[in-house]
């Protein structure tokens, strides 16, 4: 007998917002034209514990769902539209949507090990890409190219529970935008597929242009190699077969106040320290040690709305994120005290772009640090934020037993997220080859062990 389908695709659908809503188009900012050059899409990826079986998925899960989401995007109109590119870059680039435009969705059933899949243990990242959605293809129409800018797949694990993939073009919005319509789409489906919750306590997207700085736009679109956007170009994928694996790493807040503790007293005088940059300093600490002597760059994202000049509102639609970025050679972050070599890296850059006294537009002016041909090759990027609270995400069928962000496989990246069963605590997500997985966590637990005291059981 030959082995079960890893994928079976049940139905596919498009969903669109009720007829109603209203044609628009919103016009990029430099902190969105900045992912036309840095292409690769966001996935992330949410697991649902839920024993049922085809039937209830197909008569009941399935159609919650699309008529949930259809209501959401009746106020996140710019998930349904496309990507507007003039490739001779005369035109900023926007998203627009026009009434008919849609929602791919997909709806599958999978045979993998939901246990499996769901766990923190070292797995092959191979078997996640079968769960994640495509984008669409490009279109050529007059003198510009279309780009879907979002995609949903369902998957169905037979008497253990459910996935819901979701993948974005990083232009539309960063992490925080996104976290805002999954929250509205959630709070929609636990009602009912009733907007009325949202209508009286949710947070609505703010879509005027509050980052106006023309000039800004102008270089930015310069650099963003716009050109490339034609009818015959594709959005990048991921795909196997490869050898890497992803494992999920806490770090409990007792351990986290630990190495805070470490830092302060070793760095009296260094002005920053909280438990993301600790946090951070520990991650870029365990895998310098896998490497020799090497330029390594870390990338530190800045949600930016605060830090205007005026500030703009939390709920502003799209992306508002700049780098903060640390370099140094791997010989110099290796061991205990490369761990505080990071820690006094990060936060004494991060100081430096926050409490600058002109503010943080100072730091929005250099392109050059985010279209060069030559950074380190060995760099690495955080991607998410512990203040979002992915686990609180509930359809109305509980709160998610794992979250994966899939997008740190495209490059050398990790996730940071609060975790699932203590907000305090965090959840960092690590890629790499199988070989070097098994080094980073020795390297990870024993770091631990030799730098802090840390009680038993822990």
């Amino acid at each position: 007998m030959g082995s079960l389908p890893t994928l079976s695709v049940l139905e596919q659908s498009h969903v669109s917002p009720p007829p109603a809503t209203t044609s628009q188009s919103l016009p990029l900012t430099f902190f969105d034209i900045v992912w036309l050059a840095l292409t690769n899409p966001v996935h992330s990826l949410f697991f649902y514990e839920l024993p049922i079986a085809k039937p209830h998925f197909t008569k009941t899960i399935v159609p919650s769902l699309k008529h949930s989401l259809s209501i959401t995007l009746q106020h996140f109109f710019p998930f349904a539209g496309k990507l507007i590119i003039f490739p001779t870059g005369t035109r900023k680039p926007e998203i627009r949507y026009v009434e008919g435009d849609s929602v791919a969705v997909t709806f599958a059933e999978s045979f993998l090990d939901f246990k499996d899949l769901t766990g923190n243990h070292p797995r092959e990242c191979d078997k996640f890409y079968h769960l994640i959605p495509l984008l669409g293809r490009t279109n050529k129409v007059s003198d510009y190219i279309t780009i879907p800018v979002f995609a949903v797949q369902v998957t169905l694990f037979p008497n253990n529970g459910i996935s819901i993939g979701i993948t974005n073009h990083h232009s539309l919005c960063d992490a925080s935008t996104r976290f805002c319509f999954l929250k509205a789409w959630t709070s929609i489906a636990q009602s009912g597929n009733s907007d009325g919750p949202f209508l009286a306590n949710g947070t609505f997207p703010i879509y005027d242009r509050l980052v106006k700085y023309p000039k800004l736009d102008e270089n930015y679109l310069k650099k963003a190699k716009v050109e490339r956007y034609n009818e015959d170009y594709r959005v990048p994928r991921l795909s196997g077969p490869t050898d890497k694996v992803r494992a999920t790493f806490i770090l409990r807040r007792i351990v986290i106040n630990g190495l805070k503790q470490l830092v302060s007293t070793q760095l009296p005088e260094l002005p920053y320290v909280s438990s993301f940059t600790v946090a951070c300093a520990y991650i870029w600490n365990c895998v310098a040690n896998l490497y020799g002597d090497e330029l390594a760059l870390f990338c530190m994202p800045v949600d930016c709305r605060s830090r205007m000049d005026p500030p703009i509102p939390g709920a502003y639609f799209g992306n508002c994120i700049r780098p903060c970025l640390s370099k140094a050679r791997t010989s110099e972050l290796k061991d205990k005290e490369g761990f505080l070599t990071a820690a006094r890296l990060i936060g004494e850059n991060l100081h430096k772009m926050l409490s600058d006294k002109d503010g943080i537009v100072k730091y929005l002016g250099p392109t050059d640090s985010l279209f060069r041909d030559d950074w380190p090759r060995r760099r690495m990027a955080v991607v998410g934020a512990s203040k979002l609270k992915f686990y609180d995400l509930d359809f109305g069928f509980g709160k998610p037993i794992k979250y994966e962000a899939l997008s740190i496989d495209y490059y050398g990246s990790i996730s940071i997220s609060a975790s699932r069963e203590c907000g305090e605590d965090l959840e960092i997500g690590v890629c790499l080859s199988a070989t070097d997985m098994d080094v980073f966590v020795d390297n990870f637990n024993s770091g631990l062990e030799s730098y802090i005291a840390l009680p038993k059981g822990i």
